[in-house]
Parts: C-alpha cells; structure tokens; sequence
C-alpha cells in the first residue's frame, strides 16, 4: 500500500483525457478509497476515463472484471518483466510456470475491453543477469501477441533502453507501440518518434531533477505523447511520494503544454484524441 495522505485536487482541466496507465488494484491512501470514489475525483478534474493495468496474474484477472464494472476504464494485461522470469524459473509464488501463466494472460487478453498488450519489456533494475534471457522471451511472446490480436503494446523499460529498442527493431513492433512512463533521454525520444512509436508521460517529468526528460518531451511531436499517473507511484510535484491516482492527472498535463509551449486546451485535445485513436473508444 503507498501510505499517506491524499493531495488536494487540483485545478480541472479545460478539455477531459485519459490517464493512459494505471493501477487501481492497488490499496493506496489514507482514507483508502473505492475505485468508484478514485474514478470519480478523477472525472471531477477532467479526467473521465483510464487505462487500467494488470501485470501479473492476479492484478489481470482483477483488471478483467474491473473493466466489466466501470465504463470508464479499458484495460490491458501482461506479466510484467520481474514477473515472467520467475514463472519461467519455477519460483514464482503462485506456483504457476511461465507457459501457463502467459496462455492465462493471452486468454484475457481477447476481452472486449481488454484493449493493450502490456506492460511488458525488459526491466534490468530489478531482475539480475540470470533473468534476463527469460525477460527477453517474455517480451517477445507478448510482441507476438500484440500482433496477433491487433492491440496496442505498452513498454516497460527500466535501464535496458538499447536493449528494448533492439529487439523492438529485430522482432518488428506492433502497429501501435507505446512506451509507458517514457524514461529516455532527448535521443531516444527522437529515435521512437521517428519510428512512431507513443511516449507517455508520467509524473516523473514534472519533478526537479528531470530536466533530461523535460527535454525528451520537447524533442517529441505533440501527437505521439500520452499522459499518465502509473498510479499509486510516480505522484507529480509538488506531492511527491504522496499516494497518486488518476485525478492529479492535471499537475502532469500542465507541464506537458508549458514544455511543448502550447495551449493547455490544445495539449489535452490532441493527447485526448491519440489516446482514443490507440485504444478505441471507451
């Protein structure tokens, strides 16, 4: 549970989007409070639909009635990278190995609203040397499946950049790939957009120390940026290492229009559009 008090809400914005990536399955927050309290703060500041994330077993399965239950929400499903190297290993706590565990997660994936592949990539800060091959595996599988089912991808990729581009380039990536909590630099951000690839923002580009991403940001075209809370982590200034969740939505996205230097109303009508152009409508 990310423990603590809830920020104030902030000011709504003028246009609603969507908070590309989160996790309501997690407890968070003193009070804690229900997904129908946390999607409606959220719907009271602009922002009236979400992306819901479940990248393990249990968190997909929770995500897969959630999306049944809320209107607001679509969700998508993986094993996230720490995940998979321990199914393929055999000491994943569920006790259940990685061919099960990856036919349990494309099964969900053929829901209706089950509309992303992800979050899947390499994650190299967590997961030793010994892991990495089965990580690269998972990763591919799920390349794959994104594919075949003509979804979305959404990237994980912690300290492994050249590594998740690489086997991006080699296997070829879905239609529509998009790098959930962009953490590259002003290169890398030209480099995806060249390829058309999707970055997505979190609240780690409103902190003070990131001005290496701010300058990401900049570099990248106004349609190829999302916007995100990875909620209940990732809480953008000035409420850093405060619970997050989808209403502070808001402090990100005023960032994002004063880096690219447009209008707020137009930053959110652009970002509200390609993310309803990624995954469907809601």
């Amino acid at each position: 549970m990310r423990a603590g008090a809830w920020p104030p809400a902030p000011e709504a914005l003028p246009v609603a989007v969507v908070d590309n990536h989160c996790h309501l399955e997690f407890p968070a927050g003193e009070p804690e409070l229900t997904v129908e309290a946390r999607l409606a703060e959220a719907a009271a500041v602009g922002v009236d639909r979400v992306v819901q994330i479940g990248c393990e077993l249990e968190s997909a399965r929770w995500t897969a009635d959630a999306v049944e239950t809320f209107p607001s929400l679509v969700g998508g499903v993986a094993l996230h990278p720490n995940e998979a190297p321990l199914h393929a290993a055999g000491t994943h706590p569920s006790g259940v190995g990685y061919a099960d565990a990856f036919a349990e997660i494309a099964a969900i994936a053929r829901g209706e609203r089950i509309r992303v592949i992800g979050e899947t990539g390499l994650d190299f800060f967590r997961t030793s040397e010994d892991g990495r091959d089965a990580q690269v595996a998972a990763f591919r599988d799920h390349i794959a499946l994104a594919k075949e089912l003509d979804l979305p991808l959404q990237i994980h990729d912690r300290d492994a950049h050249a590594e998740v581009l690489d086997v991006l380039e080699r296997d070829g990536a879905p239609e529509r790939t998009v790098f959930h909590c962009f953490s590259g630099d002003a290169a890398m951000a030209r480099l995806c957009a060249h390829r058309g690839y999707y970055l997505s923002f979190a609240g780690t580009v409103t902190f003070r120390n990131a001005a290496g991403l701010r300058a990401a940001l900049a570099v990248t075209p106004l349609e190829r940026v999302l916007v995100e809370t990875d909620a209940p982590f990732l809480t953008p200034h000035p409420h850093r290492g405060a619970p997050n969740a989808p209403y502070l939505v808001p402090l990100t996205m005023r960032t994002i229009a004063q880096v690219k230097e447009v209008d707020l109303g137009l930053a959110c009508t652009t970002i509200s559009r390609t993310t309803e152009s990624l995954y469907g409508p809601w």
